[in-house]
């Protein structure tokens, strides 16, 4: 593995005083300012005391650790009183609450407020995703390919950054778009990262010296697969899914490896295998029974690709399960029931890997309702009583409260008017009611929320205190159908390659949408919500309709990068703006964080790249007078080349369309339908005349693989390249007349 650094004996003293100088790119520019579904076991431990609410906050005291990146359990626990500038975990401790006790910024001085460095640690063709961590002046990020950057928090100047070389031909395992990564875990001196190729990775804090990496894919897991989510460390541990369910054929589960040495320590499976060979726990045999049909030949799903939230109270690991897999449960588990444990949130004692109780959101999924959106942990008073609490809006539109000791279903209110799957959570039996009006098996239709979800995995914020959930969510409807080869044969095969949906595509999805009602209106709001009433304290629509996380902080101030560019800055008072950063960039599904050194606090937000000025995935970091400015390209054109003057059929086009957005589409985007994931790649109707002869070699031969662009020999016949190839040209054509004659 390369490992890259730009020092050797810099002192542990230097790395935490932040001393090394800045130096700017040299590239022309554009400055820019600045049941009740719970299953139990009895308690595995007394909870702990809680911690106090961090009403008044200590003055915020210098740490001193032995070497960098030394965080243990008791510091992440301690943290919220003690070192409220450091954000050394993905959820800034280890409840995920993502609140700032910082106060420097405030409504007052937000004027004050500017860029302080940025630093592009990306390109455009991936996602950036990652929460940048903190420990004692050194902040530790991840780029969409997995390389971990050390970086001076105070000044943006590199450190040290490793480079896991992943293998590129992974993107073709993907199931959302190009590489993306949402950050590192820091532990007892070692930075951990999950690849892109499915591998866990400790790294030297200090060196950046690789230390151990081991291949977390095991046969019995299927497929391979990614690994986007970050890595959680706790109680000498380290805990990883895996990425998207419906690429190939995928069986989630969960393992913890020992910290120091990468071995393993247990492994939690969430989907039952095939029930003629041994269960690998108990927890399989009881699952088995909820299955039918032959799904283990599918795999099922149901990966772990983003929450997994220790819990100190209780010594547990909450894993926030992902959807089935293909998404029809029809297809995927014919005659079966609730197909556990996916869109679950299941508890697992961190000691002995067993279960201690789960909580399934959408018994047999049948949308890709997935609950692996961020968990929260907190403290709430219900009818005189505090409960330890577990907070989460996932996918499916409704907001749940769980007791953290044994799963109760406590509340589940609607956040969004933009449900028409269920109606309700029934709180006798903690199940979901589906709509028997919207079945779209045999009625297909537009169906809301969407496969993105109502809230997905974007970051929320929550103040215990106020009892409010600050985040962002859209109302967006997908329209839903069964396979077309399913509906004449009733036979789904999986493909090696590709998604695997188990749903209508191409030609055959737009026959059936001009027969159906038109599609709902998208919206996007952001609101401070409260998941005891079901009610929010405010509510403002948003511009863009995919945005990023949010962020807020005890100054009363709400921070969030926008889909349109806009880094924006609201009173979590009344939800209204009061500042505005218009970036080159955007923050579409990107995050926000908070640290404070040396008595300046700073805001580090990710922003996405834009090809159009050839600028890469970039960290922008801002201070109150802050007066730095990002270096841009100059604007690059993006009218429409001249295109091939072949002439294709349309059967050939309407082959090339369904083998788009089955092969193509999760990375260069939806071409004539909606595309419900975000998109960096370029796209494929920009293509020039050179670019097309050499498609097939782009393709079959994988002549851009070092760029991210793998082969698709294995996929593809020549017939086939040819067919997609025709459907771009047509597709470029129409767009090319449409902007010559608007």
């Amino acid at each position: 593995m390369r490992k890259f650094q730009n020092y050797t004996n810099l002192s542990v003293g230097l790395l935490m005083a932040g001393l090394l100088g800045a130096c700017d790119a040299d590239v022309p520019s554009i400055n820019i300012e600045s049941n009740n579904s719970s299953v139990q076991a009895p308690p595995l431990a007394t909870p702990t005391e809680p911690i106090n609410s961090a009403a008044s906050v200590a003055p915020i005291a210098p740490v001193v650790a032995t070497e960098p990146g030394w965080v243990d359990d008791q510091r992440i626990i301690n943290l919220p009183i003690s070192e409220p500038g450091s954000w050394p975990t993905y959820g800034q401790t280890y409840k995920e609450q993502r609140f700032s006790q910082l106060t420097q910024i405030t409504p007052e001085n937000i004027d004050e407020l500017g860029l302080a460095w940025s630093r592009q640690i990306g390109d455009y063709n991936m996602r950036m995703q990652g929460t940048p961590l903190v420990v004692d002046g050194v902040m530790y990020v991840t780029n969409g390919w997995s390389v971990v950057y050390a970086l001076d928090a105070t000044t943006g100047d590199e450190i040290w950054h490793y480079d896991p070389e992943v293998d590129r031909s992974y993107i073709r395992l993907a199931c959302c778009g190009p590489a993306h990564n949402r950050g590192a875990a820091v532990y007892k001196g070692k930075v951990y990262v999950g690849t892109f190729d499915g591998r866990l990775v400790a790294i030297d804090a200090t060196t950046g010296e690789e230390v151990w990496d081991v291949d977390t894919w095991i046969p019995e897991g299927l497929g391979r697969f990614n690994i986007t989510g970050a890595p959680r460390a706790a109680a000498g541990k380290v805990y990883i899914g895996q990425g998207s369910s419906e690429s190939g054929h995928r069986r989630g589960y969960v393992t913890a490896y020992d910290a120091d040495t990468g071995d393993v320590d247990w492994r939690f499976f969430l989907v039952p295998g095939d029930p003629s060979k041994p269960f690998e726990h108990p927890e399989m045999e009881m699952a088995a029974q909820t299955w039918g049909g032959e799904w283990w030949k599918y795999g099922g799903g149901g990966t772990a690709w983003n929450s997994l939230v220790y819990d100190e109270d209780f010594n547990s690991l909450y894993i926030g399960v992902g959807n089935g897999a293909p998404w029809p449960r029809e297809i995927r588990s014919p005659g079966g029931g609730d197909d556990l444990f996916l869109a679950s949130i299941v508890s697992v004692d961190v000691e002995t890997g067993r279960m201690n109780w789960f909580y399934q959101t959408v018994p047999g999924d049948n949308w890709d309702y997935s609950s692996a959106m961020d968990i929260t942990l907190g403290e709430i008073e219900l009818n005189g009583e505090i409960r330890k609490v577990l907070l989460q809006a996932p996918k499916n539109g409704f907001f749940y409260i769980l007791d953290r000791e044994d799963g109760e279903l406590l509340r589940a209110h609607a956040y969004t008017d933009g449900i028409t799957w269920a109606t309700h959570v029934d709180m006798e039996t903690g199940r979901p009611v589906e709509n028997p009006d919207v079945v779209y098996e045999t009625d297909p239709q537009w169906i809301l929320p969407a496969n993105s979800g109502a809230h997905n995995w974007e970051p929320q914020s929550w103040d215990n205190d106020q009892g409010l959930m600050y985040f962002y969510y859209h109302d967006i409807a997908n329209f839903y159908s069964l396979d077309e080869t399913f509906v004449k044969t009733g036979v789904y095969e999986i493909r090696e390659r590709g998604l695997s949906l188990g749903w209508g595509e191409g030609a055959y999805r737009r026959e059936l949408e001009a027969k159906a009602t038109p599609r709902p209106e998208s919206k996007a709001f952001v609101g401070a919500f409260d998941p005891i009433t079901g009610q929010y304290k405010w509510r403002h629509p948003l511009e863009s309709i995919y945005n990023g996380g949010v962020l807020a902080t005890r100054s009363g101030l709400m921070f969030q990068g926008e889909g349109t560019g806009d880094f924006v800055v609201r009173e979590t008072d009344t939800g209204m703006p009061i500042w505005n950063y218009r970036a080159p960039g955007t923050f579409r599904s990107t995050s926000v964080m908070s640290y404070q050194i040396d008595n300046t606090q700073y805001i580090a937000a990710m922003m996405n790249g834009n090809r159009t000025i050839d600028l890469g995935g970039t960290l922008v970091v801002f201070k109150l007078n802050g007066n730095s400015t990002l270096q841009v390209s100059d604007i690059v054109q993006s009218e429409i080349p001249d295109q091939p003057a072949d002439d294709y059929s349309r059967e050939l086009v309407n082959e090339g369309d369904t083998l788009y957005h089955a092969q193509c589409a999760s990375c260069h985007g939806g071409i004539g339908i909606p595309s419900e994931v975000a998109i960096v790649a370029p796209d494929l109707r920009l293509m020039t005349l050179a670019t097309h002869s050499d498609f097939e070699d782009i393709v079959i031969n994988g002549a851009r693989s070092e760029r991210g662009m793998p082969d698709f020999e294995d996929a593809l016949t020549n017939e086939q390249i040819e067919a997609i190839r025709g459907f771009i040209v047509t597709q470029a054509k129409e767009l090319k007349d449409w902007q010559q004659n608007r």
